[in-house]
């Protein structure tokens, strides 16, 4: 059989090739240029974001996370008890267990800082399922955000820089933060009504950040999520605020009698809840659903711990689960790339320079 004749286009015209391939060339070089804030140097970057977390934690610290620096590494499992399938296909709410990878922190960037630095406590997890996908997560244990937007955040972080004459941030300069930012109120407010746990096992944690859940019909509604333990709250003793390192110690000493446990709460929205605004809390009678609990049973040190090199990035997510419109997702996802990649590659070119900063603290 003959093979069809192709009609004759002409002369192939080089020059005209070669400037729509410099042209394609281009608008990605450009693209990554505008990505990485070469282009507009007053626009917000992940870069800008994480040199001035490095700015505020007073000195470099090679090998750490550039917030929650200071933290430890934990293993366990979930325990799905198939009620959380209402609302979304993931298979970690399918009926069984999946293993667990987390962290306990507490915010800031210094590896060293006491735990009383902070009023909030994090927790941060990987679910691995079996079907290979991954569900990451990091939460705090209150119930909303300072800001909500990425802009507001990093403006907090420079109000928030140490003042040279003293090594700690200026009040002054924070007060007119907080003074032009009313969003903050929430935050402040529930801080203050609400003393820090006198425990990491005794702290619910939150997903501040909404998602989407999508169910196995194809039903789409908005959800956040808790951490809510079954250890009773208590607070901070004036002991404890005494301690540099108390929270490591307590939560060894309470997994010596066994494993903590914590029931993952799903909240749905109503419509016209907010889903992208971190800074509100939804009403209190909203629908509550008990997926399941979160059972720990070790620690390990986060120098050599499971969780050591994990990029707890919010937007890594099991089928049946999506982001909302929440700016701050996309913001955190970049901010912890960026951190992870510094983190890891100082660690990889000096872990002499890491492992003489972990036996000092650790001394």
């Amino acid at each position: 059989m003959a093979k069809p004749s192709v009609p004759n286009s002409g002369p192939v015209c080089v020059p005209c090739r070669l400037a729509v391939i410099g042209a394609a060339v281009l608008v990605l070089a450009g693209g990554f240029a505008y990505t990485a804030g070469w282009l507009t140097p007053s626009r917000l970057t992940a870069p800008r974001l994480i040199d001035t977390f490095e700015t505020v934690a007073g000195q470099p610290h090679p090998g750490y996370r550039r917030n929650h620096a200071k933290g430890l590494c934990i293993e366990g499992y979930f325990d799905s008890n198939g009620d959380g399938a209402v609302l979304s296909r993931a298979a970690v709410f399918a009926p069984g267990r999946t293993p667990v990878t987390g962290r306990f922190a507490v915010p800031g960037g210094n590896p060293s800082a006491p735990d009383t630095s902070s009023p909030v406590r994090s927790l941060a997890l990987q679910f691995l399922l079996q079907n290979g996908e991954q569900w990451r997560t990091g939460m705090n244990s209150t119930p909303v955000f300072a800001v909500h937007t990425p802009e507001q955040f990093y403006q907090q972080l420079v109000a928030a820089k140490p003042d040279p004459a003293t090594g700690k941030p200026d009040p002054a300069r924070l007060k007119a933060f907080y003074a032009a930012n009313p969003e903050t109120q929430p935050f402040q407010a529930w801080v203050k009504a609400h003393p820090p746990s006198s425990s990491l096992a005794n702290a619910a944690y939150y997903g501040i950040n909404a998602f989407r859940f999508t169910d196995s019909a194809g039903n789409t509604r908005a959800v956040r999520w808790a951490m809510v333990p079954e250890t009773p709250y208590a607070p901070i003793t004036d002991a404890e605020k005494a301690e540099k390192n108390f929270l490591e110690a307590d939560l060894d000493q309470r997994l010596e009698n066994g494993p903590l446990r914590w029931h993952l709460i799903l909240t749905v929205a109503k419509p016209g809840d907010p889903t992208n605004d971190a800074t509100l809390q939804w009403p209190d009678d909203r629908q509550h659903i008990d997926a399941g609990t979160l059972v720990i049973d070790h620690t390990t040190s986060q120098e050599n711990g499971a969780c050591r090199d994990v990029n707890f990035d919010p937007t890594i997510l099991p089928a049946g689960i999506e982001p909302s419109d929440d700016p701050l997702l996309a913001a955190r996802s970049a901010a912890y790339a960026l951190s992870y990649k510094r983190r890891t590659r100082e660690e990889a070119l000096h872990p002499a320079v890491h492992q003489a900063q972990t036996n000092g603290e650790h001394s």
